[in-house]
């Protein structure tokens, strides 16, 4: 037992695709493109909403959080993973390891909350127009914003140390790229039963909870956009939320799959390529999402582009 508390301690071995050599490079230039992506379109979200004072509103406060939330993500994850698909060397310390694990589990978490919070705005701002900007004051934002996030890294104080020491006989080989809670667990070599059910707990409330939440906001969106009369006052409400529902929808269908079912029903190589999904596509369409259909955000990039030019 020593001597497996002692090799677990001296890390992990990230196999990633090293099964598929051919692949690696591929999936680097891919990678890091995106994650290239992700920062640009991401920074431009953020620096837009603080530099134009249309874009001072409650939507873009929380915008500009899942901007700052996907940067950190991919940050903390991708780049590991070029490191390790650029090179023979597939390892990661424990302390990096448990480091990822955490900051993975706890960003997911908060992403999940965030877009509870931001469906709830989008139904204040169709539902209750009138009364928006009361509902909807700063404080209430910072309010919201900091439930997202504290709920994020307290579900991940729980059950990230959990994981990592789950004992696992000396195996230190993790069929994934990332330090996923899913893949240690699978490497675990005693029974797991106690933590799935308590990771299946926890993720009621931090992703079916929200979810719901999502769902009961849109149908009552739905109900007031029907009521409405005229075309183009309809076509404005749906533009307000559709960018937003694509953004969910990306998001939930890869993470419900991920962490709501049995680990002995996980596929790797599944579960590898989804994770790639949320971890370099979604946060990387995100900010391309909101451009192109808001047109909020197209006119201060013109004006903050404009000044550039103008000053040049």
């Amino acid at each position: 037992m020593e001597k497996d508390n002692t090799s677990s301690f001296e890390g992990f071995i990230l196999v990633g695709f090293s099964d598929r050599p051919h692949l690696e490079l591929v999936l680097f230039v891919v990678v890091l493109t995106f994650y290239l992506l992700t920062l640009l379109g991401n920074m431009t979200i953020i620096l837009l909403s603080a530099l134009d004072s249309r874009l001072h509103t409650p939507m873009y406060f929380f915008l500009a959080n899942l901007s700052f939330l996907d940067m950190c993500f991919t940050t903390g994850s991708i780049p590991q993973m070029l490191y390790n698909l650029w090179g023979p060397d597939k390892t990661i310390s424990y302390l990096g390891c448990a480091i990822q694990l955490y900051f993975v589990l706890a960003l997911g978490g908060v992403e999940c909350v965030l877009l509870a919070v931001m469906a709830y705005d989008r139904y204040a701002a169709v539902c209750k127009p009138l009364h928006y900007t009361v509902i909807m004051h700063p404080r209430l934002c910072g309010q919201l914003a900091s439930v997202a996030w504290l709920s994020g890294f307290g579900n991940s104080l729980i059950m990230a140390p959990q994981t990592l020491m789950l004992p696992r006989c000396g195996h230190r080989r993790v069929d994934h790229f990332l330090c996923e809670m899913p893949a240690l667990i699978g490497m675990a070599c005693v029974d797991t039963m106690t933590l799935e059910t308590l990771a299946f707990a926890l993720a009621i409330f931090i992703i079916l909870a929200p979810l719901i939440l999502i769902l009961i906001s849109y149908g009552y969106i739905t109900r007031a956009v029907l009521r409405i009369k005229s075309a183009a006052g309809r076509k404005k409400a749906f533009n307000t939320c559709s960018s937003h529902l694509i953004v969910v929808s990306l998001f939930y269908g890869t993470i419900i799959y991920m962490y709501l079912q049995p680990a002995n029903t996980y596929s790797q190589d599944q579960g590898k390529f989804l994770t790639l999904f949320y971890t370099i596509v979604t946060p990387s369409v995100n900010p391309l999402i909101y451009t192109l259909r808001n047109k909020d955000v197209k006119e201060a990039m013109k004006k903050v582009l404009g000044k550039g030019g103008a000053e040049v």
